[in-house]
């Protein structure tokens, strides 16, 4: 029991060190191909200011503080917390309030580029004093590293949480996948796809109740009575887990490894030994965990269909420039995990084979939002 209680921790830890978004600034970078993830925020803001204006207007409480966590690194990074602090801002100027002080965390797992984060922060804090004027804040504002499958404040400092297109990636490969099985359970894919055996899916969608289910419970202990939390996760509206809303970009990357051991530059039991650490959720699905926990009141849960190919100008753009951008695009937050299995030798040949098997399909590639606002119950 021993044996296996520490093969899992070393699970996580691996996750933990090779999951991250691209850092930096280059043409494969996670900050100039994040277009998707702003839009979602964006599009979640009116759910954000009501949960942001109920949590003030019960409390007036004078410290705010605010946790962002799986923060990233790029333009989306503080997007979300500047928006609350201007919806409180505002509150307190039409109730002729004094402003009170507010407490950021930025969080995500430790390979994240918080460099660049850092970085950003003088420019954030001299565009609030321009903006609110001498009689605002302070805001303090501190990066913390780290999983938030588990505790990562003191009990009961929290009084927002937001998350955005983060919750979909697990804290470890399923048990039973990330073992050298014989044979291999998911033989040629990289996720639960409509050939893989059932219990790929049920392996999954225990895994995701497992991480969810411990995100909650963290959450409960960190967050004030009465705090608030806005969460949206990459998901899906059908009961079916490998319907093409979810899988269809994973298989096709599983295509272009295939294309790749064909031409003899990745061997096959390097694609049959690999699975992503992710899971898109149903509506039901997450609101069983919240249900199961018990510590908070759902407040509202909204799915929403997004054109990944959005952010291009479609009289412009040909189909080829479509797909290449959305290769671009997933490339930025699945390089890492890929890279440290696949080699980096094979990536730009891996991710310029996936452009060209989406340039048929790419007007039709959507994904699946799914916003849940949460209000901690009074224990």
């Amino acid at each position: 029991m021993e044996v296996q209680s520490m093969k899992a921790s070393s699970k996580l830890m691996e996750v933990q060190k090779v999951l991250h978004m691209n850092g930096g600034n280059g043409e494969t970078s996670y900050a100039k191909n994040s277009t998707s993830q702003n839009k979602v925020i964006s599009m979640a803001k009116p759910i954000i200011k009501k949960s942001v204006l109920d949590m003030y207007d019960t409390s007036f409480p004078e410290t705010i503080t605010i946790a962002d966590l799986g923060c990233s690194s790029g333009p989306n990074t503080l997007l979300a917390v500047s928006e609350m602090i201007n919806i409180v801002d505002q509150r307190c100027r039409q109730l002729d309030r004094s402003s009170p002080e507010f407490q950021v965390f930025l969080n995500d797992l430790p390979g994240n580029d918080f460099n660049s984060v850092c970085q950003s922060l003088p420019a954030f804090h001299e565009k609030l004093r321009e903006e609110k004027g001498e009689k605002f804040g302070p805001c303090f504002v501190a990066v913390v590293p780290g999983s938030f499958y588990g505790r990562l404040f003191p009990s009961n400092t929290l009084h927002f949480v937001h998350s955005s297109s983060s919750l979909h990636w697990l804290s470890r490969v399923p048990p039973g996948l990330d073992a050298k099985a014989n044979p291999p359970w998911n033989k040629g894919k990289i996720y639960i796809s409509k050939t893989s055996p059932p219990d790929v899916a049920k392996a999954y969608l225990t895994q995701f109740q497992r991480d969810f289910s411990l995100f909650l419970k963290s959450r409960a202990e960190e967050i004030v009575a009465g705090g608030r939390m806005v969460l949206t996760f990459l998901g899906r509206i059908t009961a079916n887990p490998s319907s093409e809303e979810s899988c269809y970009l994973w298989e096709l990357l599983a295509q272009a490894l295939t294309d790749l051991i064909t031409e003899g530059i990745v061997e096959e039991e390097k694609l049959d030994s690999f699975n992503a650490p992710f899971y898109a959720p149903s509506a039901e699905e997450i609101k069983s965990e919240i249900e199961k926990n018990g510590s908070f009141e759902l407040d509202c849960l909204e799915s929403m269909a997004l054109d990944w190919s959005q952010d291009q100008e479609k009289d412009e753009c040909d189909k080829l420039t479509k797909a290449l951008g959305l290769a671009r695009a997933i490339r930025a937050v699945s390089e890492s995990m890929l890279q440290n299995h696949f080699g980096e030798e094979v990536m730009d040949r891996l991710y310029q084979r996936f452009g060209h098997l989406l340039v048929a399909t790419v007007k039709g590639v959507k994904h699946i939002n799914i916003i849940v606002s949460m209000i901690k119950r009074n224990t």
